[in-house]
């Protein structure tokens, strides 16, 4: 199964056999069956950039392979990597840019490991030195606008530890604050924050 939010909106794409498999939903949920034609695809996104009508959405077919790869047919792929680190306190650092609270992250350069890209992207946009090594705690799948072109992010996640607190952060990639909070406190706020962080520092609190 594939978990891809579009518009903050998450849209499951799975196997049609293992629907019974999902976690009960509300009414709220859009259960679709793909037909094969990947105008469907676009139908559905035009569709959920425009509205937030619904909680979340799956789309169901017999092969998850063929309906992942028209799905990605119709976007251009970027890979990222960043992280969730933590100090000696055990707090997690967060950076606000462009009106979102968010987890420092970056493009995966050409050659490079996504190890390697998360902790560049990670000391680069905070001014943190990064202990090794590093883990990885998952990844998740958003897309967006950028221009003419749809784009589908994949983002890979890691754990972290920063070897010292004092933030220098990177103005030109629009971070404009940023600071160290309990894991607790940014997971039960109403900041405003992406979904797809949101998910991923929930399935970090639960480890």
């Amino acid at each position: 199964m594939y978990k891809i939010y579009i518009n903050e909106t998450p849209v499951y794409l799975i196997e049609s056999e293992r629907l019974d498999k999902l976690e009960k939903a509300g009414e709220n949920r859009l259960v679709l069956p793909y037909s094969g034609n990947k105008k469907q695809i676009l139908q559905l996104a035009d569709m959920l950039e425009k509205s937030v009508r619904y909680d979340e959405v799956v789309l169901h077919y017999s092969d998850l392979q063929a309906l992942f790869d028209d799905f990605c047919s119709k976007y251009k792929i970027i890979q990222a990597a960043g992280g969730i680190v933590r100090n000696g306190a055990g707090k997690i650092l967060m950076i606000y840019r462009r009106g979102w609270w968010d987890l420092p992250k970056g493009k995966i350069d050409p050659g490079e490991t996504v190890e390697a890209a998360a902790v560049r992207e990670v000391e680069e946009e905070t001014g943190v030195r990064v202990k090794l090594p590093i883990k990885k705690t998952g990844e998740t799948w958003h897309t967006y606008r950028e221009k003419k072109h749809r784009v589908l992010k994949q983002v890979f996640w890691f754990e972290m530890e920063a070897e010292n607190e004092n933030l220098k952060l990177q103005s030109e990639e629009d971070i404009e604050s940023g600071g160290w909070f309990d894991l607790a406190t940014v997971l039960h706020s109403n900041w405003k924050m992406y979904a797809s962080i949101k998910e991923i520092l929930w399935r970090y609190s639960e480890k």
